[in-house]
């Protein structure tokens, strides 16, 4: 079997049943399957990206300093990391996700581990490169690894690891020799528990060596369209996997990178999404829990973790007959079998519908 014929089929694909179902409503379907931004795209990126329209050359792999010097100050001031952090823009999160495996090198006598509920992509990724991937939360217990992926705040538990927990971690990866990479790209979305970024000296004690953060705009700006993210962390480790991109073309457009930049340089419009964003999480979770629902974890991040303690499927079949998509907690691992993630990116016009039919049910 060769490594592609080793790929999941598409999760997503498997709800089309489901969606049809939804769909029959009256008032039709209500789209909480997918942590996709709905609200508008800031007005400062909008207006940067026209202003950068007429961009005839190629752009670096690097991108312009400007974007550095935005992501490091955006680093500073959000995550405490030092001035000297190591920079790589990449086309999304996602695709640094799902190539970071092969971009480091990792191949069949390789191990990566990835947590017990976890985010597919990252499977994919080991798949990609043809590693050996092992699934736990508790990395210590695996023996010879090379890579090891940590998510806080995590998708789609919205669980936050403590101060206390990411320094174990660390102390492990360091005696390890293993490169820990840490996917946080919900970092700023924290509502009973402050997240923590593996860049914070107190997590770090000052040092990065081994150490790799994913951080996206595609939530905190509704920049999901734009596709722009990055790799912050290891200088040693962001000079490697530069030299590795050069080759492969991946490139953020022009335009893109001012778009970028003017994002990071503004909390306004991050606050002010902030507060949508908790305006419906509060009345989902309350809708979840009249219909039966208790919610785990969901300190932080897009998405709430509901379990009516039966398949997730079958929450998932009660949900769509009410014409809510939501998605089955299978998808991210065993260990999500008996839960759902809600999402709670839909306008407040269908959350509201959502949170209705909900507690009409």
């Amino acid at each position: 079997m060769t490594r592609w014929e080793r790929l999941p089929d598409f999760p997503w694909d498997t709800l089309a049943p489901f969606a049809a179902i939804a769909r029959e409503h009256a008032d039709g379907a209500v789209d909480l399957s997918i942590g996709t931004p709905v609200d508008p795209t800031p007005q400062i990126a909008r207006a940067a990206l026209s202003q950068a329209a007429d961009s005839p050359g190629y752009p670096t792999t690097i991108g312009v300093p400007e974007l550095r010097a935005a992501a490091v100050d955006w680093m500073q001031r959000r995550l405490g990391a030092p001035v000297d952090v190591g920079f790589l823009p990449s086309i999304g999160s996602k695709e640094a996700v799902a190539s970071l495996p092969l971009q480091l090198g990792l191949s069949a006598t390789d191990t990566m581990i990835i947590p017990a509920i976890a985010y597919p992509t990252y499977a994919v990724g080991g798949v990609v490169a043809g590693c050996n991937v092992e699934v736990t939360d508790q990395p210590e217990l695996v023996a010879d690894a090379t890579l090891a992926w940590i998510n806080s705040p995590g998708n789609p538990t919205g669980a936050v690891l403590s101060v206390e927990r990411l320094r174990e971690i660390v102390s492990w990866a360091r005696r390890a020799g293993v490169t820990l990479v840490s996917d946080e790209c919900y970092i700023e979305l924290g509502w009973e528990a402050e997240p923590v970024s593996i860049l914070d000296p107190r997590v770090n004690d000052g040092e990065l060596t081994g150490l790799l953060a994913l951080h996206s705009l595609s939530k905190r700006s509704n920049l999901a369209g734009y596709r722009f993210g990055f790799i912050a962390g290891d200088p040693g480790l962001t000079a490697q996997l530069l030299a590795v991109r050069k080759h492969l073309g991946l490139m953020v457009p022009s335009p893109v990178q001012q778009a970028a930049i003017a994002c990071l340089l503004d909390d306004e419009h991050v606050h002010a999404q902030r507060a949508l964003y908790a305006q419906r999480r509060t009345l989902l979770r309350s809708a979840l829990e009249t219909a039966g629902f208790h919610i785990d974890h969901s300190e932080a991040g897009l998405y709430l973790w509901a379990s009516r303690d039966e398949d997730s499927w079958d929450s998932v079949r009660w949900c769509a007959q009410r014409g809510v998509i939501v998605t089955p907690g299978s998808f991210y691992g065993r260990a999500g079998e008996r839960h759902i993630r809600v999402a709670i990116t839909a306008t407040d016009e269908r959350v509201a519908a959502a949170a209705e039919r909900l507690v009409a049910a």
